[in-house]
């Protein structure tokens, strides 16, 4: 008896589930052009309401959650109305505000675009060290007011980067992506994680070093420490207050992992100087004496990806996509069990 040849395997079915906005932005037609020639989509709009009519209808047949922001939780009533749900793909970072407990026990796998995002981050940042160590920012401005030449022979030592030193308190996927980008530039650089032992240290080129010894030593301290229960103000008033006179600190991680209030008394001091793209809140009150504070630079979360960086996190969630209908696991996934160490 001949046995017929197994047929294709069959096409997932998927959808998207983020806001209509954040669909739009982040998948464009040529994205969505190539999502549907991996799955079955959906038809349009995402889904950003989880409870309607027209969003059970589409869950009861989904294998595949595309997700992004503006994603609803994908809680135990949600997973009853798609019982078919193996795997959810998301098209931004962090996807702790969605991603339950009911998701890891159903034995959902998920992936996120995090990679992706850290890279404009990165960028940020390298960008803030280097313009900070020049003074760039205070000096256009005062060169805006006086529209003279400065004396350049007076510029003060402490202005440069040539051996500045930079802490990085975190060797997260972002901490992770600065350090490499510091590598051809002229920097000694530190590093403060209590879960990198000395030879990843070497690795990664940098000296481990204590919380404390890290700020008290920096010129630059740049914050990728994830806000979780056990690192809100984890940058307290005497790490601050230790830092050296004009020293930076940068903050592209969340307001709340720095005590604000210490960073404010201490900016408005005059003893250091701040980026911060992460405030707490977001925006800040209209009152708030930051906004009046020339040592700061606040800038409204953009570290992050836009514009056309938007495409790499299409890129990087089609491809994790692709691995997935093929069979591949996914080459970018997130681990419940590495959950409490991510954003």
């Amino acid at each position: 008896m001949t046995v017929p040849p197994a047929g294709p395997r069959p096409r997932p079915r998927a959808a998207l589930a983020m806001s209509p906005d954040a669909a739009s932005a982040v998948l464009g037609p040529e994205s969505l052009s190539a999502l549907a020639d991996l799955c079955d989509l959906a038809p349009l709009p995402a889904l950003d309401d989880l409870t309607t009519p027209r969003a059970r209808a589409v869950l009861a047949g989904v294998d595949l959650l595309v997700t992004g922001w503006g994603c609803p939780p994908l809680d135990a009533d949600v997973l009853r109305a798609a019982p078919r749900l193996r795997a959810v793909v998301h098209t931004a970072g962090s996807v702790r505000g969605h991603v339950t407990d009911a998701c890891w026990e159903r034995g959902i796998e998920v992936s996120s675009a995090a990679a992706a995002n850290a890279v404009p981050v990165a960028e940020y940042t390298l960008a803030m060290i280097l313009l900070t160590g020049k003074r760039v920012l205070e000096t256009a401005r005062d060169h805006r007011a006086s529209r003279t030449a400065p004396d350049w022979l007076r510029t003060p030592r402490t202005v440069g980067n040539h051996h500045r030193t930079v802490g990085i308190l975190s060797a997260s996927l972002i901490g992770r992506r600065v350090i490499e980008l510091l590598r051809p530039h002229d920097f000694e650089v530190l590093l403060h994680d209590p879960y990198v032992d000395a030879g990843e240290a070497a690795e990664l080129g940098v000296e481990l070093v204590g919380r404390a010894e890290l700020f008290r030593r920096g010129d630059t301290v740049s914050v990728h420490t994830p806000l979780l229960p056990g690192t809100r103000h984890l940058v307290g008033r005497d790490l601050i207050d230790s830092m050296r006179p004009d020293a930076v600190l940068i903050n592209t991680a969340r307001g709340a992992v720095v005590d604000q209030d210490a960073l404010t008394d201490a900016v408005l001091a005059g003893r250091i100087r701040a980026v911060l793209d992460v405030t707490d809140p977001e925006p800040l009150p209209p009152d708030h004496p930051l906004w009046r504070c020339d040592n700061v630079l606040l800038t409204p979360h953009l570290a992050g990806s836009q514009g056309n960086e938007w495409r790499r996190l299409a890129g990087l969630a089609l491809s994790e996509i692709a691995r997935w209908t093929s069979g591949e696991g996914f080459r970018h996934p997130v681990r419940r069990e590495r959950l409490a160490f991510l954003a």
